[in-house]
Parts: structure tokens; sequence; C-alpha cells
């Protein structure tokens, strides 16, 4: 007998011996019944279980975690009653404290620049203080000054907090202290007040 057509009745016996054996466990319990029809096939196999209400609960946070009842949702399907929702009144907000004067530069730098001078008399005129150094002293000028005192001024230093300004030969022509963005003094000659603005 050919080798091909031996292996395929090797495999038909073994077939039909195990087809008889599953025919012979299926029959065991069944023994004298009738076939079970299509009916019989969808009936579970388990007992049915009670059926009753669900509830579930959240699961707890994980370790190290803090979680309080509110942070969780509502369970799918629980009976939830919304609350109305009632307006929050925001709360008055913290009185702010008034805010310091502004901080006003002092020094030689914070006084250079062209400033309003005017004297007792109420006559003004420019003078403007340079950054620009003259031998131990800055470079000033003074334009449209009636006072031949301030007309002449051509130099200016800063020192203890006042504004010199000087003639040529170093004669001191008027003294000037600062306070706020103005700086108040009097011409030396004659003692006459002198302010100076922006």
């Amino acid at each position: 007998m050919p080798r091909s057509l031996l292996s395929t009745a090797a495999i038909l016996a073994l077939a039909a011996g195990l087809g008889a054996c599953a025919s012979q466990r299926l029959e065991g319990p069944m023994r004298g019944r009738a076939a079970p029809g299509p009916q019989a096939a969808l009936e579970p196999i388990a007992p049915a279980m009670p059926s009753g209400p669900v509830t579930s609960e959240p699961l707890a946070p994980p370790p190290g975690a803090s979680a309080s009842p509110t942070d969780f949702p509502p369970p799918v399907g629980a009976n939830v009653s919304v609350a109305p929702s009632t307006p929050v009144i925001a709360p008055d907000p913290t009185p702010v404290a008034p805010l310091p004067p502004p901080v006003v530069a002092s020094g030689r730098s914070s006084v250079v620049g062209t400033w309003n001078a005017k004297d007792a008399t109420g006559a003004s005129c420019k003078v403007s203080l340079s950054s620009a150094p003259a031998l131990d002293l800055y470079k000033a000028s003074a334009s449209g000054c009636p006072n031949k005192d301030l007309s002449k001024v051509t130099a200016w230093d800063y020192r203890d907090g006042e504004v010199y300004l000087y003639q040529p030969g170093g004669t001191v022509a008027a003294r000037l202290r600062q306070g706020g963005a103005a700086l108040d003094g009097a011409l030396s000659k004659s003692g006459a007040s002198l302010a100076m603005v922006r």
C-alpha cells in the first residue's frame, strides 16, 4: 500500500476513535434522555445570581495622597441631588496701603541737566549743569539771566548735598540744597533767594 494512503487511513482511524470517545462522554449523563433542543443550549449553565441594588464606592487614594469625599465624582447611576446654585459673593479686597512717596534721586548725577532759575525779583533764566569736567569742577552755563552774578556762572560742584555755582576765578555765585525735584538756596553776594526747577 502506498505510504500516502497509509497515513490517510491512520488519520481517519484516529478521527473515528476520537469521535467515539466524545460521543460516549456526552452520552453518559444524558443516557435515556431525548437530545436537547436548541432552547436548552441557550440556558445558562451556572445558576442565576439574585438581582438587587448595585452599590459602588470610590477607591481609596494611593498611599501618600490625601483625598476628601468631595474629591471623587458620584458613582455612575447614583441618585445625586443638585443643590440650587447660590451666587458667590467675593469678599471685599484687602485695603491697599498707600504707596510711599517716590524716591527722588540725589547726588551729583541727579542734578546734571538744564534748570529754570528764578531769583527773588521773579526774573528767570536757564542754567545748564554739565557732567563734563572743568579742572576739579564741572562745566556750567547760564543764558538770559538778568542777575549779573548768576549770568557769569561757568562751573559747578556738588558737595555735602549742596550745589555750588561758580564764576570765573572760583568765586561762589550761589549755593543751593536739593529738595525733592528742585534746588533751593541763595545768591552768595546779595543773599537773595534762588530756586531752580526742571
